[in-house]
């Protein structure tokens, strides 16, 4: 069987790296792809995006380099990556010769719903209180200084980048779409994780998991499940 390639986009201030636990998890018929955004690890000296459609379109020659000749490819994104992969998946749709077997979005409204209450442009003490008050959670790292300092100009980026998205088309993906969604989620309603049945022509599936904003975090084989039923690669 051959593996279909899972392109993992990360939620805001992570990285690539986040998702490398995952190919020990994943099943043979799932191959972990998780291009690096710019701004953080070993890309952290480049400029991060501040606007999503021009990180998707930046993304896509490193998606393509590694998803090589598959035949079809899934996304997945949690939060900020929701959106980044939901461009993405727009992206190769309009391309011939991969086909988007899934898009998995997670953690995350409808593409055209905005956040009420926004982060972008706060002092950073109160800045990071807010963003942690989203997430329900705080990277560590953030409570090094000499880290905070380092990650504070690319997790400021993100957060921009997804306060300010507007979709970059309004045409619906040609590919069906599953929303992953935590239960004890404080910041995405059921609801609103529902929404996105009305940004594909094709099936949507709305799956609710234990835990809260960042339930995978705590239960990644879960979410690996979801994914693996979906595409029926198990």
């Amino acid at each position: 069987m051959t593996a279909t390639p899972l392109v993992c986009l990360p939620f805001a201030g992570a990285g690539a790296s986040f998702f490398h636990p995952w190919e020990a998890l994943a099943g043979e018929g799932l191959r972990i792809v998780a291009p690096q955004p710019p701004g953080r690890e070993w890309k952290l000296v480049e400029e991060p995006y501040r606007d999503a459609a021009e990180a998707a379109a930046g993304l896509l020659p490193e998606v393509l380099e590694q998803v090589g000749d598959a035949p079809e490819v899934a996304l997945f994104g949690h939060s900020l990556g929701a959106v980044l992969a939901y461009e993405l998946a727009q992206l190769l749709a309009a391309r011939s010769g991969t086909a988007v077997a899934r898009l998995f979005v997670s953690g995350s409204p409808g593409p055209w719903t905005r956040r009420p209450v926004r982060a972008t442009g706060l002092g950073d003490a109160e800045f990071l209180a807010r963003v942690g008050e989203f997430a329900g959670y705080s990277h560590a790292a953030l409570a090094d200084p000499e880290m905070r300092e380092l990650i504070l100009p690319t997790l400021r980026a993100d957060v921009e980048m997804h306060e300010n998205y507007v979709p970059s088309t309004d045409r619906p993906l040609p590919a069906p779409i599953t929303s992953l969604h935590g239960r004890d989620d404080a910041l995405v309603t059921a609801d609103q994780a529902a929404e996105w049945s009305k940004a594909t022509s094709g099936a949507f599936e709305l799956v609710e998991l234990a835990g809260g904003h960042m339930y995978l975090t705590e239960d990644t084989p879960a979410v690996l499940r979801v994914v693996e039923d979906a595409l029926a690669v198990r």
